[in-house]
C-alpha cells in the first residue's frame, strides 16, 4: 500500500518545478506549492552532486528524520520538495532540522505550537 502523503507522479514534480516557489537554505532547497488537499505531500531528493549512493542515502535520511520531527508544525495543504545540497553530508541531524525550520519559516509554512514563546 502506497502512502498518499508521498509525491511520486512525474506530473506532480513537473508542476512543482514550474509553478512552485522556492526557498534556499544552508543545506537544502525547499520548493513548495498549494495542493488543495487537507494534508501535505512531500518528497526528498539528493542528486549525484551530493555524492555517491551512501552520501545521497544519508542525505535523504537526514531530511526525512528532520521532517518527521517537525511535520505536525507545518501548515497542511501543500506539496513540499526538499532538495539536499552538497554540504549536507557533513552536518548532523540537528543542523538539518534547524535549516529545514528556517526554510519553512521563510516560506511562511511553519506554525508555532500552542504555548510556545514569541
Amino acid at each position: 500500500m502506497l502512502k498518499p502523503e508521498v509525491l511520486r507522479k512525474q506530473k506532480d514534480f513537473t508542476s512543482l518545478y514550474q509553478k512552485g516557489k522556492s526557498v534556499g537554505e544552508r543545506c537544502l532547497v525547499l520548493i513548495f506549492r498549494e495542493n488543495g488537499l487537507s494534508y501535505n505531500r512531500r518528497a526528498f531528493l539528493a542528486s549525484k552532486k551530493v555524492g555517491k549512493s551512501v552520501q545521497r542515502n544519508r542525505a535523504r535520511r537526514l531530511l526525512r528524520e528532520s521532517y518527521r520531527s517537525i511535520e505536525n508544525q507545518i501548515k497542511p495543504g501543500y506539496d513540499l520538495l526538499f532538495i539536499a545540497r552538497k554540504n549536507i553530508v557533513d552536518l548532523k541531524c540537528a543542523d538539518v532540522k534547524k535549516s529545514m525550520e528556517a526554510a519553512l519559516k521563510r516560506a511562511k509554512l511553519f506554525q508555532k505550537m500552542p504555548g510556545e514563546g514569541k
